[in-house]
């Protein structure tokens, strides 16, 4: 191969172990094929939730790294207990491994098991106050492509290039890929008016993504 484009630092660092060839840094665009956001009560009846509640999203293929039980231990802390977890996808492991954390949190978890169909994709964006990636490991995420073209603002751990992508403190939170330091991001969403600011951000943050 006579040169390279690579989404994240990572990956740049990984690719210079294996060659010199020319190579250059390229961002993980935004995700602009999901439409438009919908007005906040649409998206909940579509997706029978109730729109009295306050949701966190976590989205996706769940695999091991993602760290799905480590986002479920996290919650468990948080002491706002109206506020819900919404885990929208498809399971790719044992899903029995989460059993006794669902149980302990019983209405506190909302699960919508399975793969999510494009057109439905900006229904749990539009309802979602975060998206939180609780990733052991990773090299960019393509979820935060989505959020960014929905605007939604992040719980991100410290790993990989995921704080390349989410710069903490603009529009979202990096924190430790450990149960503390998830449920500390988690807290400190709804303290004050991180929400609003986050929100504020988004217009010249989705610009280098675009």
């Amino acid at each position: 191969v006579d040169g390279f484009v690579y989404m994240s630092e990572q990956v740049g660092g990984e690719l210079r172990a294996y060659t010199s060839a020319p190579a250059i840094f390229s961002p993980h665009p935004m995700f602009e094929n999901f439409g438009e956001r919908v007005e906040r009560n649409e998206a909940c009846s579509r997706l029978g939730l109730d729109a009295d509640k306050r949701y966190l999203l976590f989205f996706g293929l769940i695999r091991d790294y993602k760290g799905l039980d480590l986002l479920l231990e996290a919650f468990e802390k948080i002491g706002d207990k109206e506020l819900r977890l919404l885990v929208a996808g498809e399971f790719y492991n044992d899903k029995e491994q989460y059993r006794a954390a669902l149980d302990r949190l019983g209405e506190r978890v909302v699960l919508h098991e399975g793969f999510v169909k494009d057109e439905d994709v900006c229904n749990y964006f539009s309802v979602a106050d975060a998206l939180v990636l609780p990733y052991r490991t990773a090299t960019q995420s393509g979820v935060t492509q989505i959020a960014y073209n929905f605007s939604v603002p992040m719980v991100v751990t410290r790993v990989g290039g995921l704080p390349e992508i989410v710069a903490d403190g603009k529009v979202g939170f990096v924190c430790e890929p450990t149960v503390d330091g998830i449920a500390n991001a988690i807290e400190r969403l709804y303290d004050g008016d991180a929400l609003a600011r986050f929100g504020d951000n988004f217009p010249e943050e989705r610009k280098r993504l675009s």
